[in-house]
């Protein structure tokens, strides 16, 4: 499992053309074989923060390179974004909760 953790924000003058190629992204991402889940979050503050999950390294850089995401890419860096951070991250451990009981997933 792959984890992208996109932090962003937005330019004041990002305009109505962000969320039409945003939403194109989504719909890409989840079309890509080995994509698992996307959640994105926006705090108080404006700053943005997106969890991008893949089944593995090579599906995420599939994703990635992908020329209609490296076009989006492109746009964020020169109209949509003030700054961003990107970072991958691959769990160590994973466990989760079912409302009742533990489980231990995995150890990676």
């Amino acid at each position: 499992m792959m984890t992208a953790i996109f932090r962003s924000r937005l330019r004041e003058d990002a305009g109505s053309d962000y969320r039409p190629v945003a939403e194109r992204m989504l719909e890409l991402a989840r079309s890509m074989p080995g994509f698992v889940d996307f959640k994105s979050f926006r705090a108080e503050d404006g700053e943005r923060v997106s969890l991008i999950e893949f089944e593995s390294l090579e599906a995420l850089e599939a994703w990635r390179d992908h020329p209609e995401h490296l076009k989006a890419q492109r746009a964020g860096r020169e109209r949509f974004y003030s700054e961003y951070r990107l970072q991958l991250c691959e769990p160590l451990r994973a466990y989760s909760f079912d409302g009742e009981e533990r489980y231990e997933e995995a150890d990676f």
